[in-house]
């Protein structure tokens, strides 16, 4: 996301809240619309620590967008443990601190930008050298001399407010304010939310297209084809057709509308099922005449029941597929498969029978096998032991319960 564009960050309070539930409304403002989300549990309890560590991951595994998570941190692991959940920034509560060190400490580690310390308006934060570039500001008085404060501490600043007493649109037009984190807007249309915020001037990503439906080249309906694909995997899920009104709906509401021929009319796509189509990127093709949406399905795509409409096999020619996405994830499916349902014989079932230190045996000897490898100037047997060293690895990650999403999102976060 452009970072000159205004965020509406959602806040989620997770103390004494079950995890099925934060989840779900985590969801939802996702789909919705917001730009990010908050959630923080400060419970110094450790059992309630680790429960809500334990709801972060299943979050991170439910959501696409960036999330802060904001906890007790009490010492530097505790960071460590909060950006393993898959957070992208972690908020840590000034007033609850022990020690700035632990703040100058986690901010070495992970950088500046991935650390913001959460303050209240009264104490003298503008006079305070914190080592972040972001204040999660909260409890402001937009009448009184916040103005001042903000420009005199000179970061960037995040308010977090129910916005029961403040109005949004103040609150976002304030120097160094990049976001406003509120439970506010539950249930709500936050696409709406942000069209009402650029129309009052405020740079939103309001999720525009670049180009009005008029330069399209459609058919003597007025239609254009437009091919569905999962955007995690590029699968093709469906092909449906846009009118100009159901292109400007998809563009208005983040869920894809298609143009019904059969039935003539506009066509929400999971409106009678639930299998909703969020959108998440439309391209049009170099005629103009098609476009390729990349989507988040929910369900399946197609009326039968299966997850693509493309499944009915008609011509295939045997060959070779080395894209490293399908074979690392179908190989891990094999393993899953193994662990799941053992089969005699299987090497894959054996390392699962011996357990966690057989197997972290074998990735340590594999691993030697690279390096000793890697001396020999013939990169045919570095190749091989790569190989061996990536199935062993996929069995540990099986072990322990990781998936090469959780790998994947977590390269993703330090880019």
């Amino acid at each position: 996301m452009n970072v000159s564009l205004k965020k509406i960050i959602p806040f989620i309070n997770g103390e004494n809240e079950n995890t099925a539930n934060i989840v779900k409304l985590a969801e939802e403002y996702c789909f919705a619309g917001a730009d990010e989300l908050f959630l923080y549990n400060y419970s110094k309890i450790e059992k309630e620590r680790q429960e809500f560590i334990e709801t972060l991951k299943e979050v991170g595994k439910k959501i696409d967008i960036p999330f802060m998570a904001g906890m007790y941190t009490g010492r530097f692991e505790d960071v460590k443990k909060a950006f393993y959940t898959g957070a992208d920034r972690v908020v840590m509560k000034y007033e609850i601190c022990p020690s700035v060190s632990v703040i100058k400490e986690a901010v070495g580690r992970f950088g500046s930008d991935k650390i913001l310390v959460e303050i209240d308006e009264e104490i003298p934060f503008e006079k305070i050298a914190f080592p972040v570039d972001t204040l999660l500001l909260k409890h402001v008085d937009v009448g009184g001399p916040l103005q001042k404060k903000l420009i005199a501490c000179g970061k960037e600043v995040v308010i977090r407010d129910s916005l029961l007493r403040n109005d949004l649109e103040d609150l976002l037009k304030l120097p160094g304010v990049i976001g406003v984190s509120t439970n506010y807007y539950e249930n709500k249309d936050l696409f709406k939310v942000k069209r009402n915020m650029k129309d009052a001037g405020i740079e939103m990503n309001t999720f525009e297209a670049s180009m009005p439906f008029s330069e399209f080249k459609t058919d003597d309906k007025g239609l254009v084809p437009c091919i569905v694909q999962d955007y995690r995997t590029n699968q093709v899920l469906q092909l449906a057709y846009m009118n100009e009104e159901s292109y400007n709906a998809t563009c208005d509401t983040g869920k894809m509308t298609y143009f019904s021929r059969s039935r003539q009319e506009l066509w929400c796509k999971g409106e009678t099922s639930g299998h909703f189509q969020y959108v998440k990127e439309l391209t049009l093709d170099c005629d103009n005449d098609t476009i390729l949406a990349k989507v988040h399905q929910v369900g399946a795509a197609c009326h039968t029941g299966a997850y693509s409409c493309f499944f009915k096999e008609l011509a295939k020619k045997d060959y070779n597929d080395t894209n490293p996405l399908t074979i690392l994830e179908e190989d891990f499916k094999t393993i899953i498969e193994r662990k799941n349902n053992p089969k005699e014989g299987s090497y894959t079932n054996y390392l699962f029978t011996k357990g966690i230190d057989k197997i972290l045996k074998k990735c340590g000897e594999e691993a030697s096998e690279i390096i000793i490898a890697a001396k020999n100037p013939d990169a045919e047997e570095l190749k091989y032991e790569i190989a061996d060293f990536l199935y062993h690895m996929m069995v540990l990650m099986a072990e322990c319960g990781l998936t090469w999403e959780d790998v994947t999102k977590e390269l993703a976060n330090r880019r």
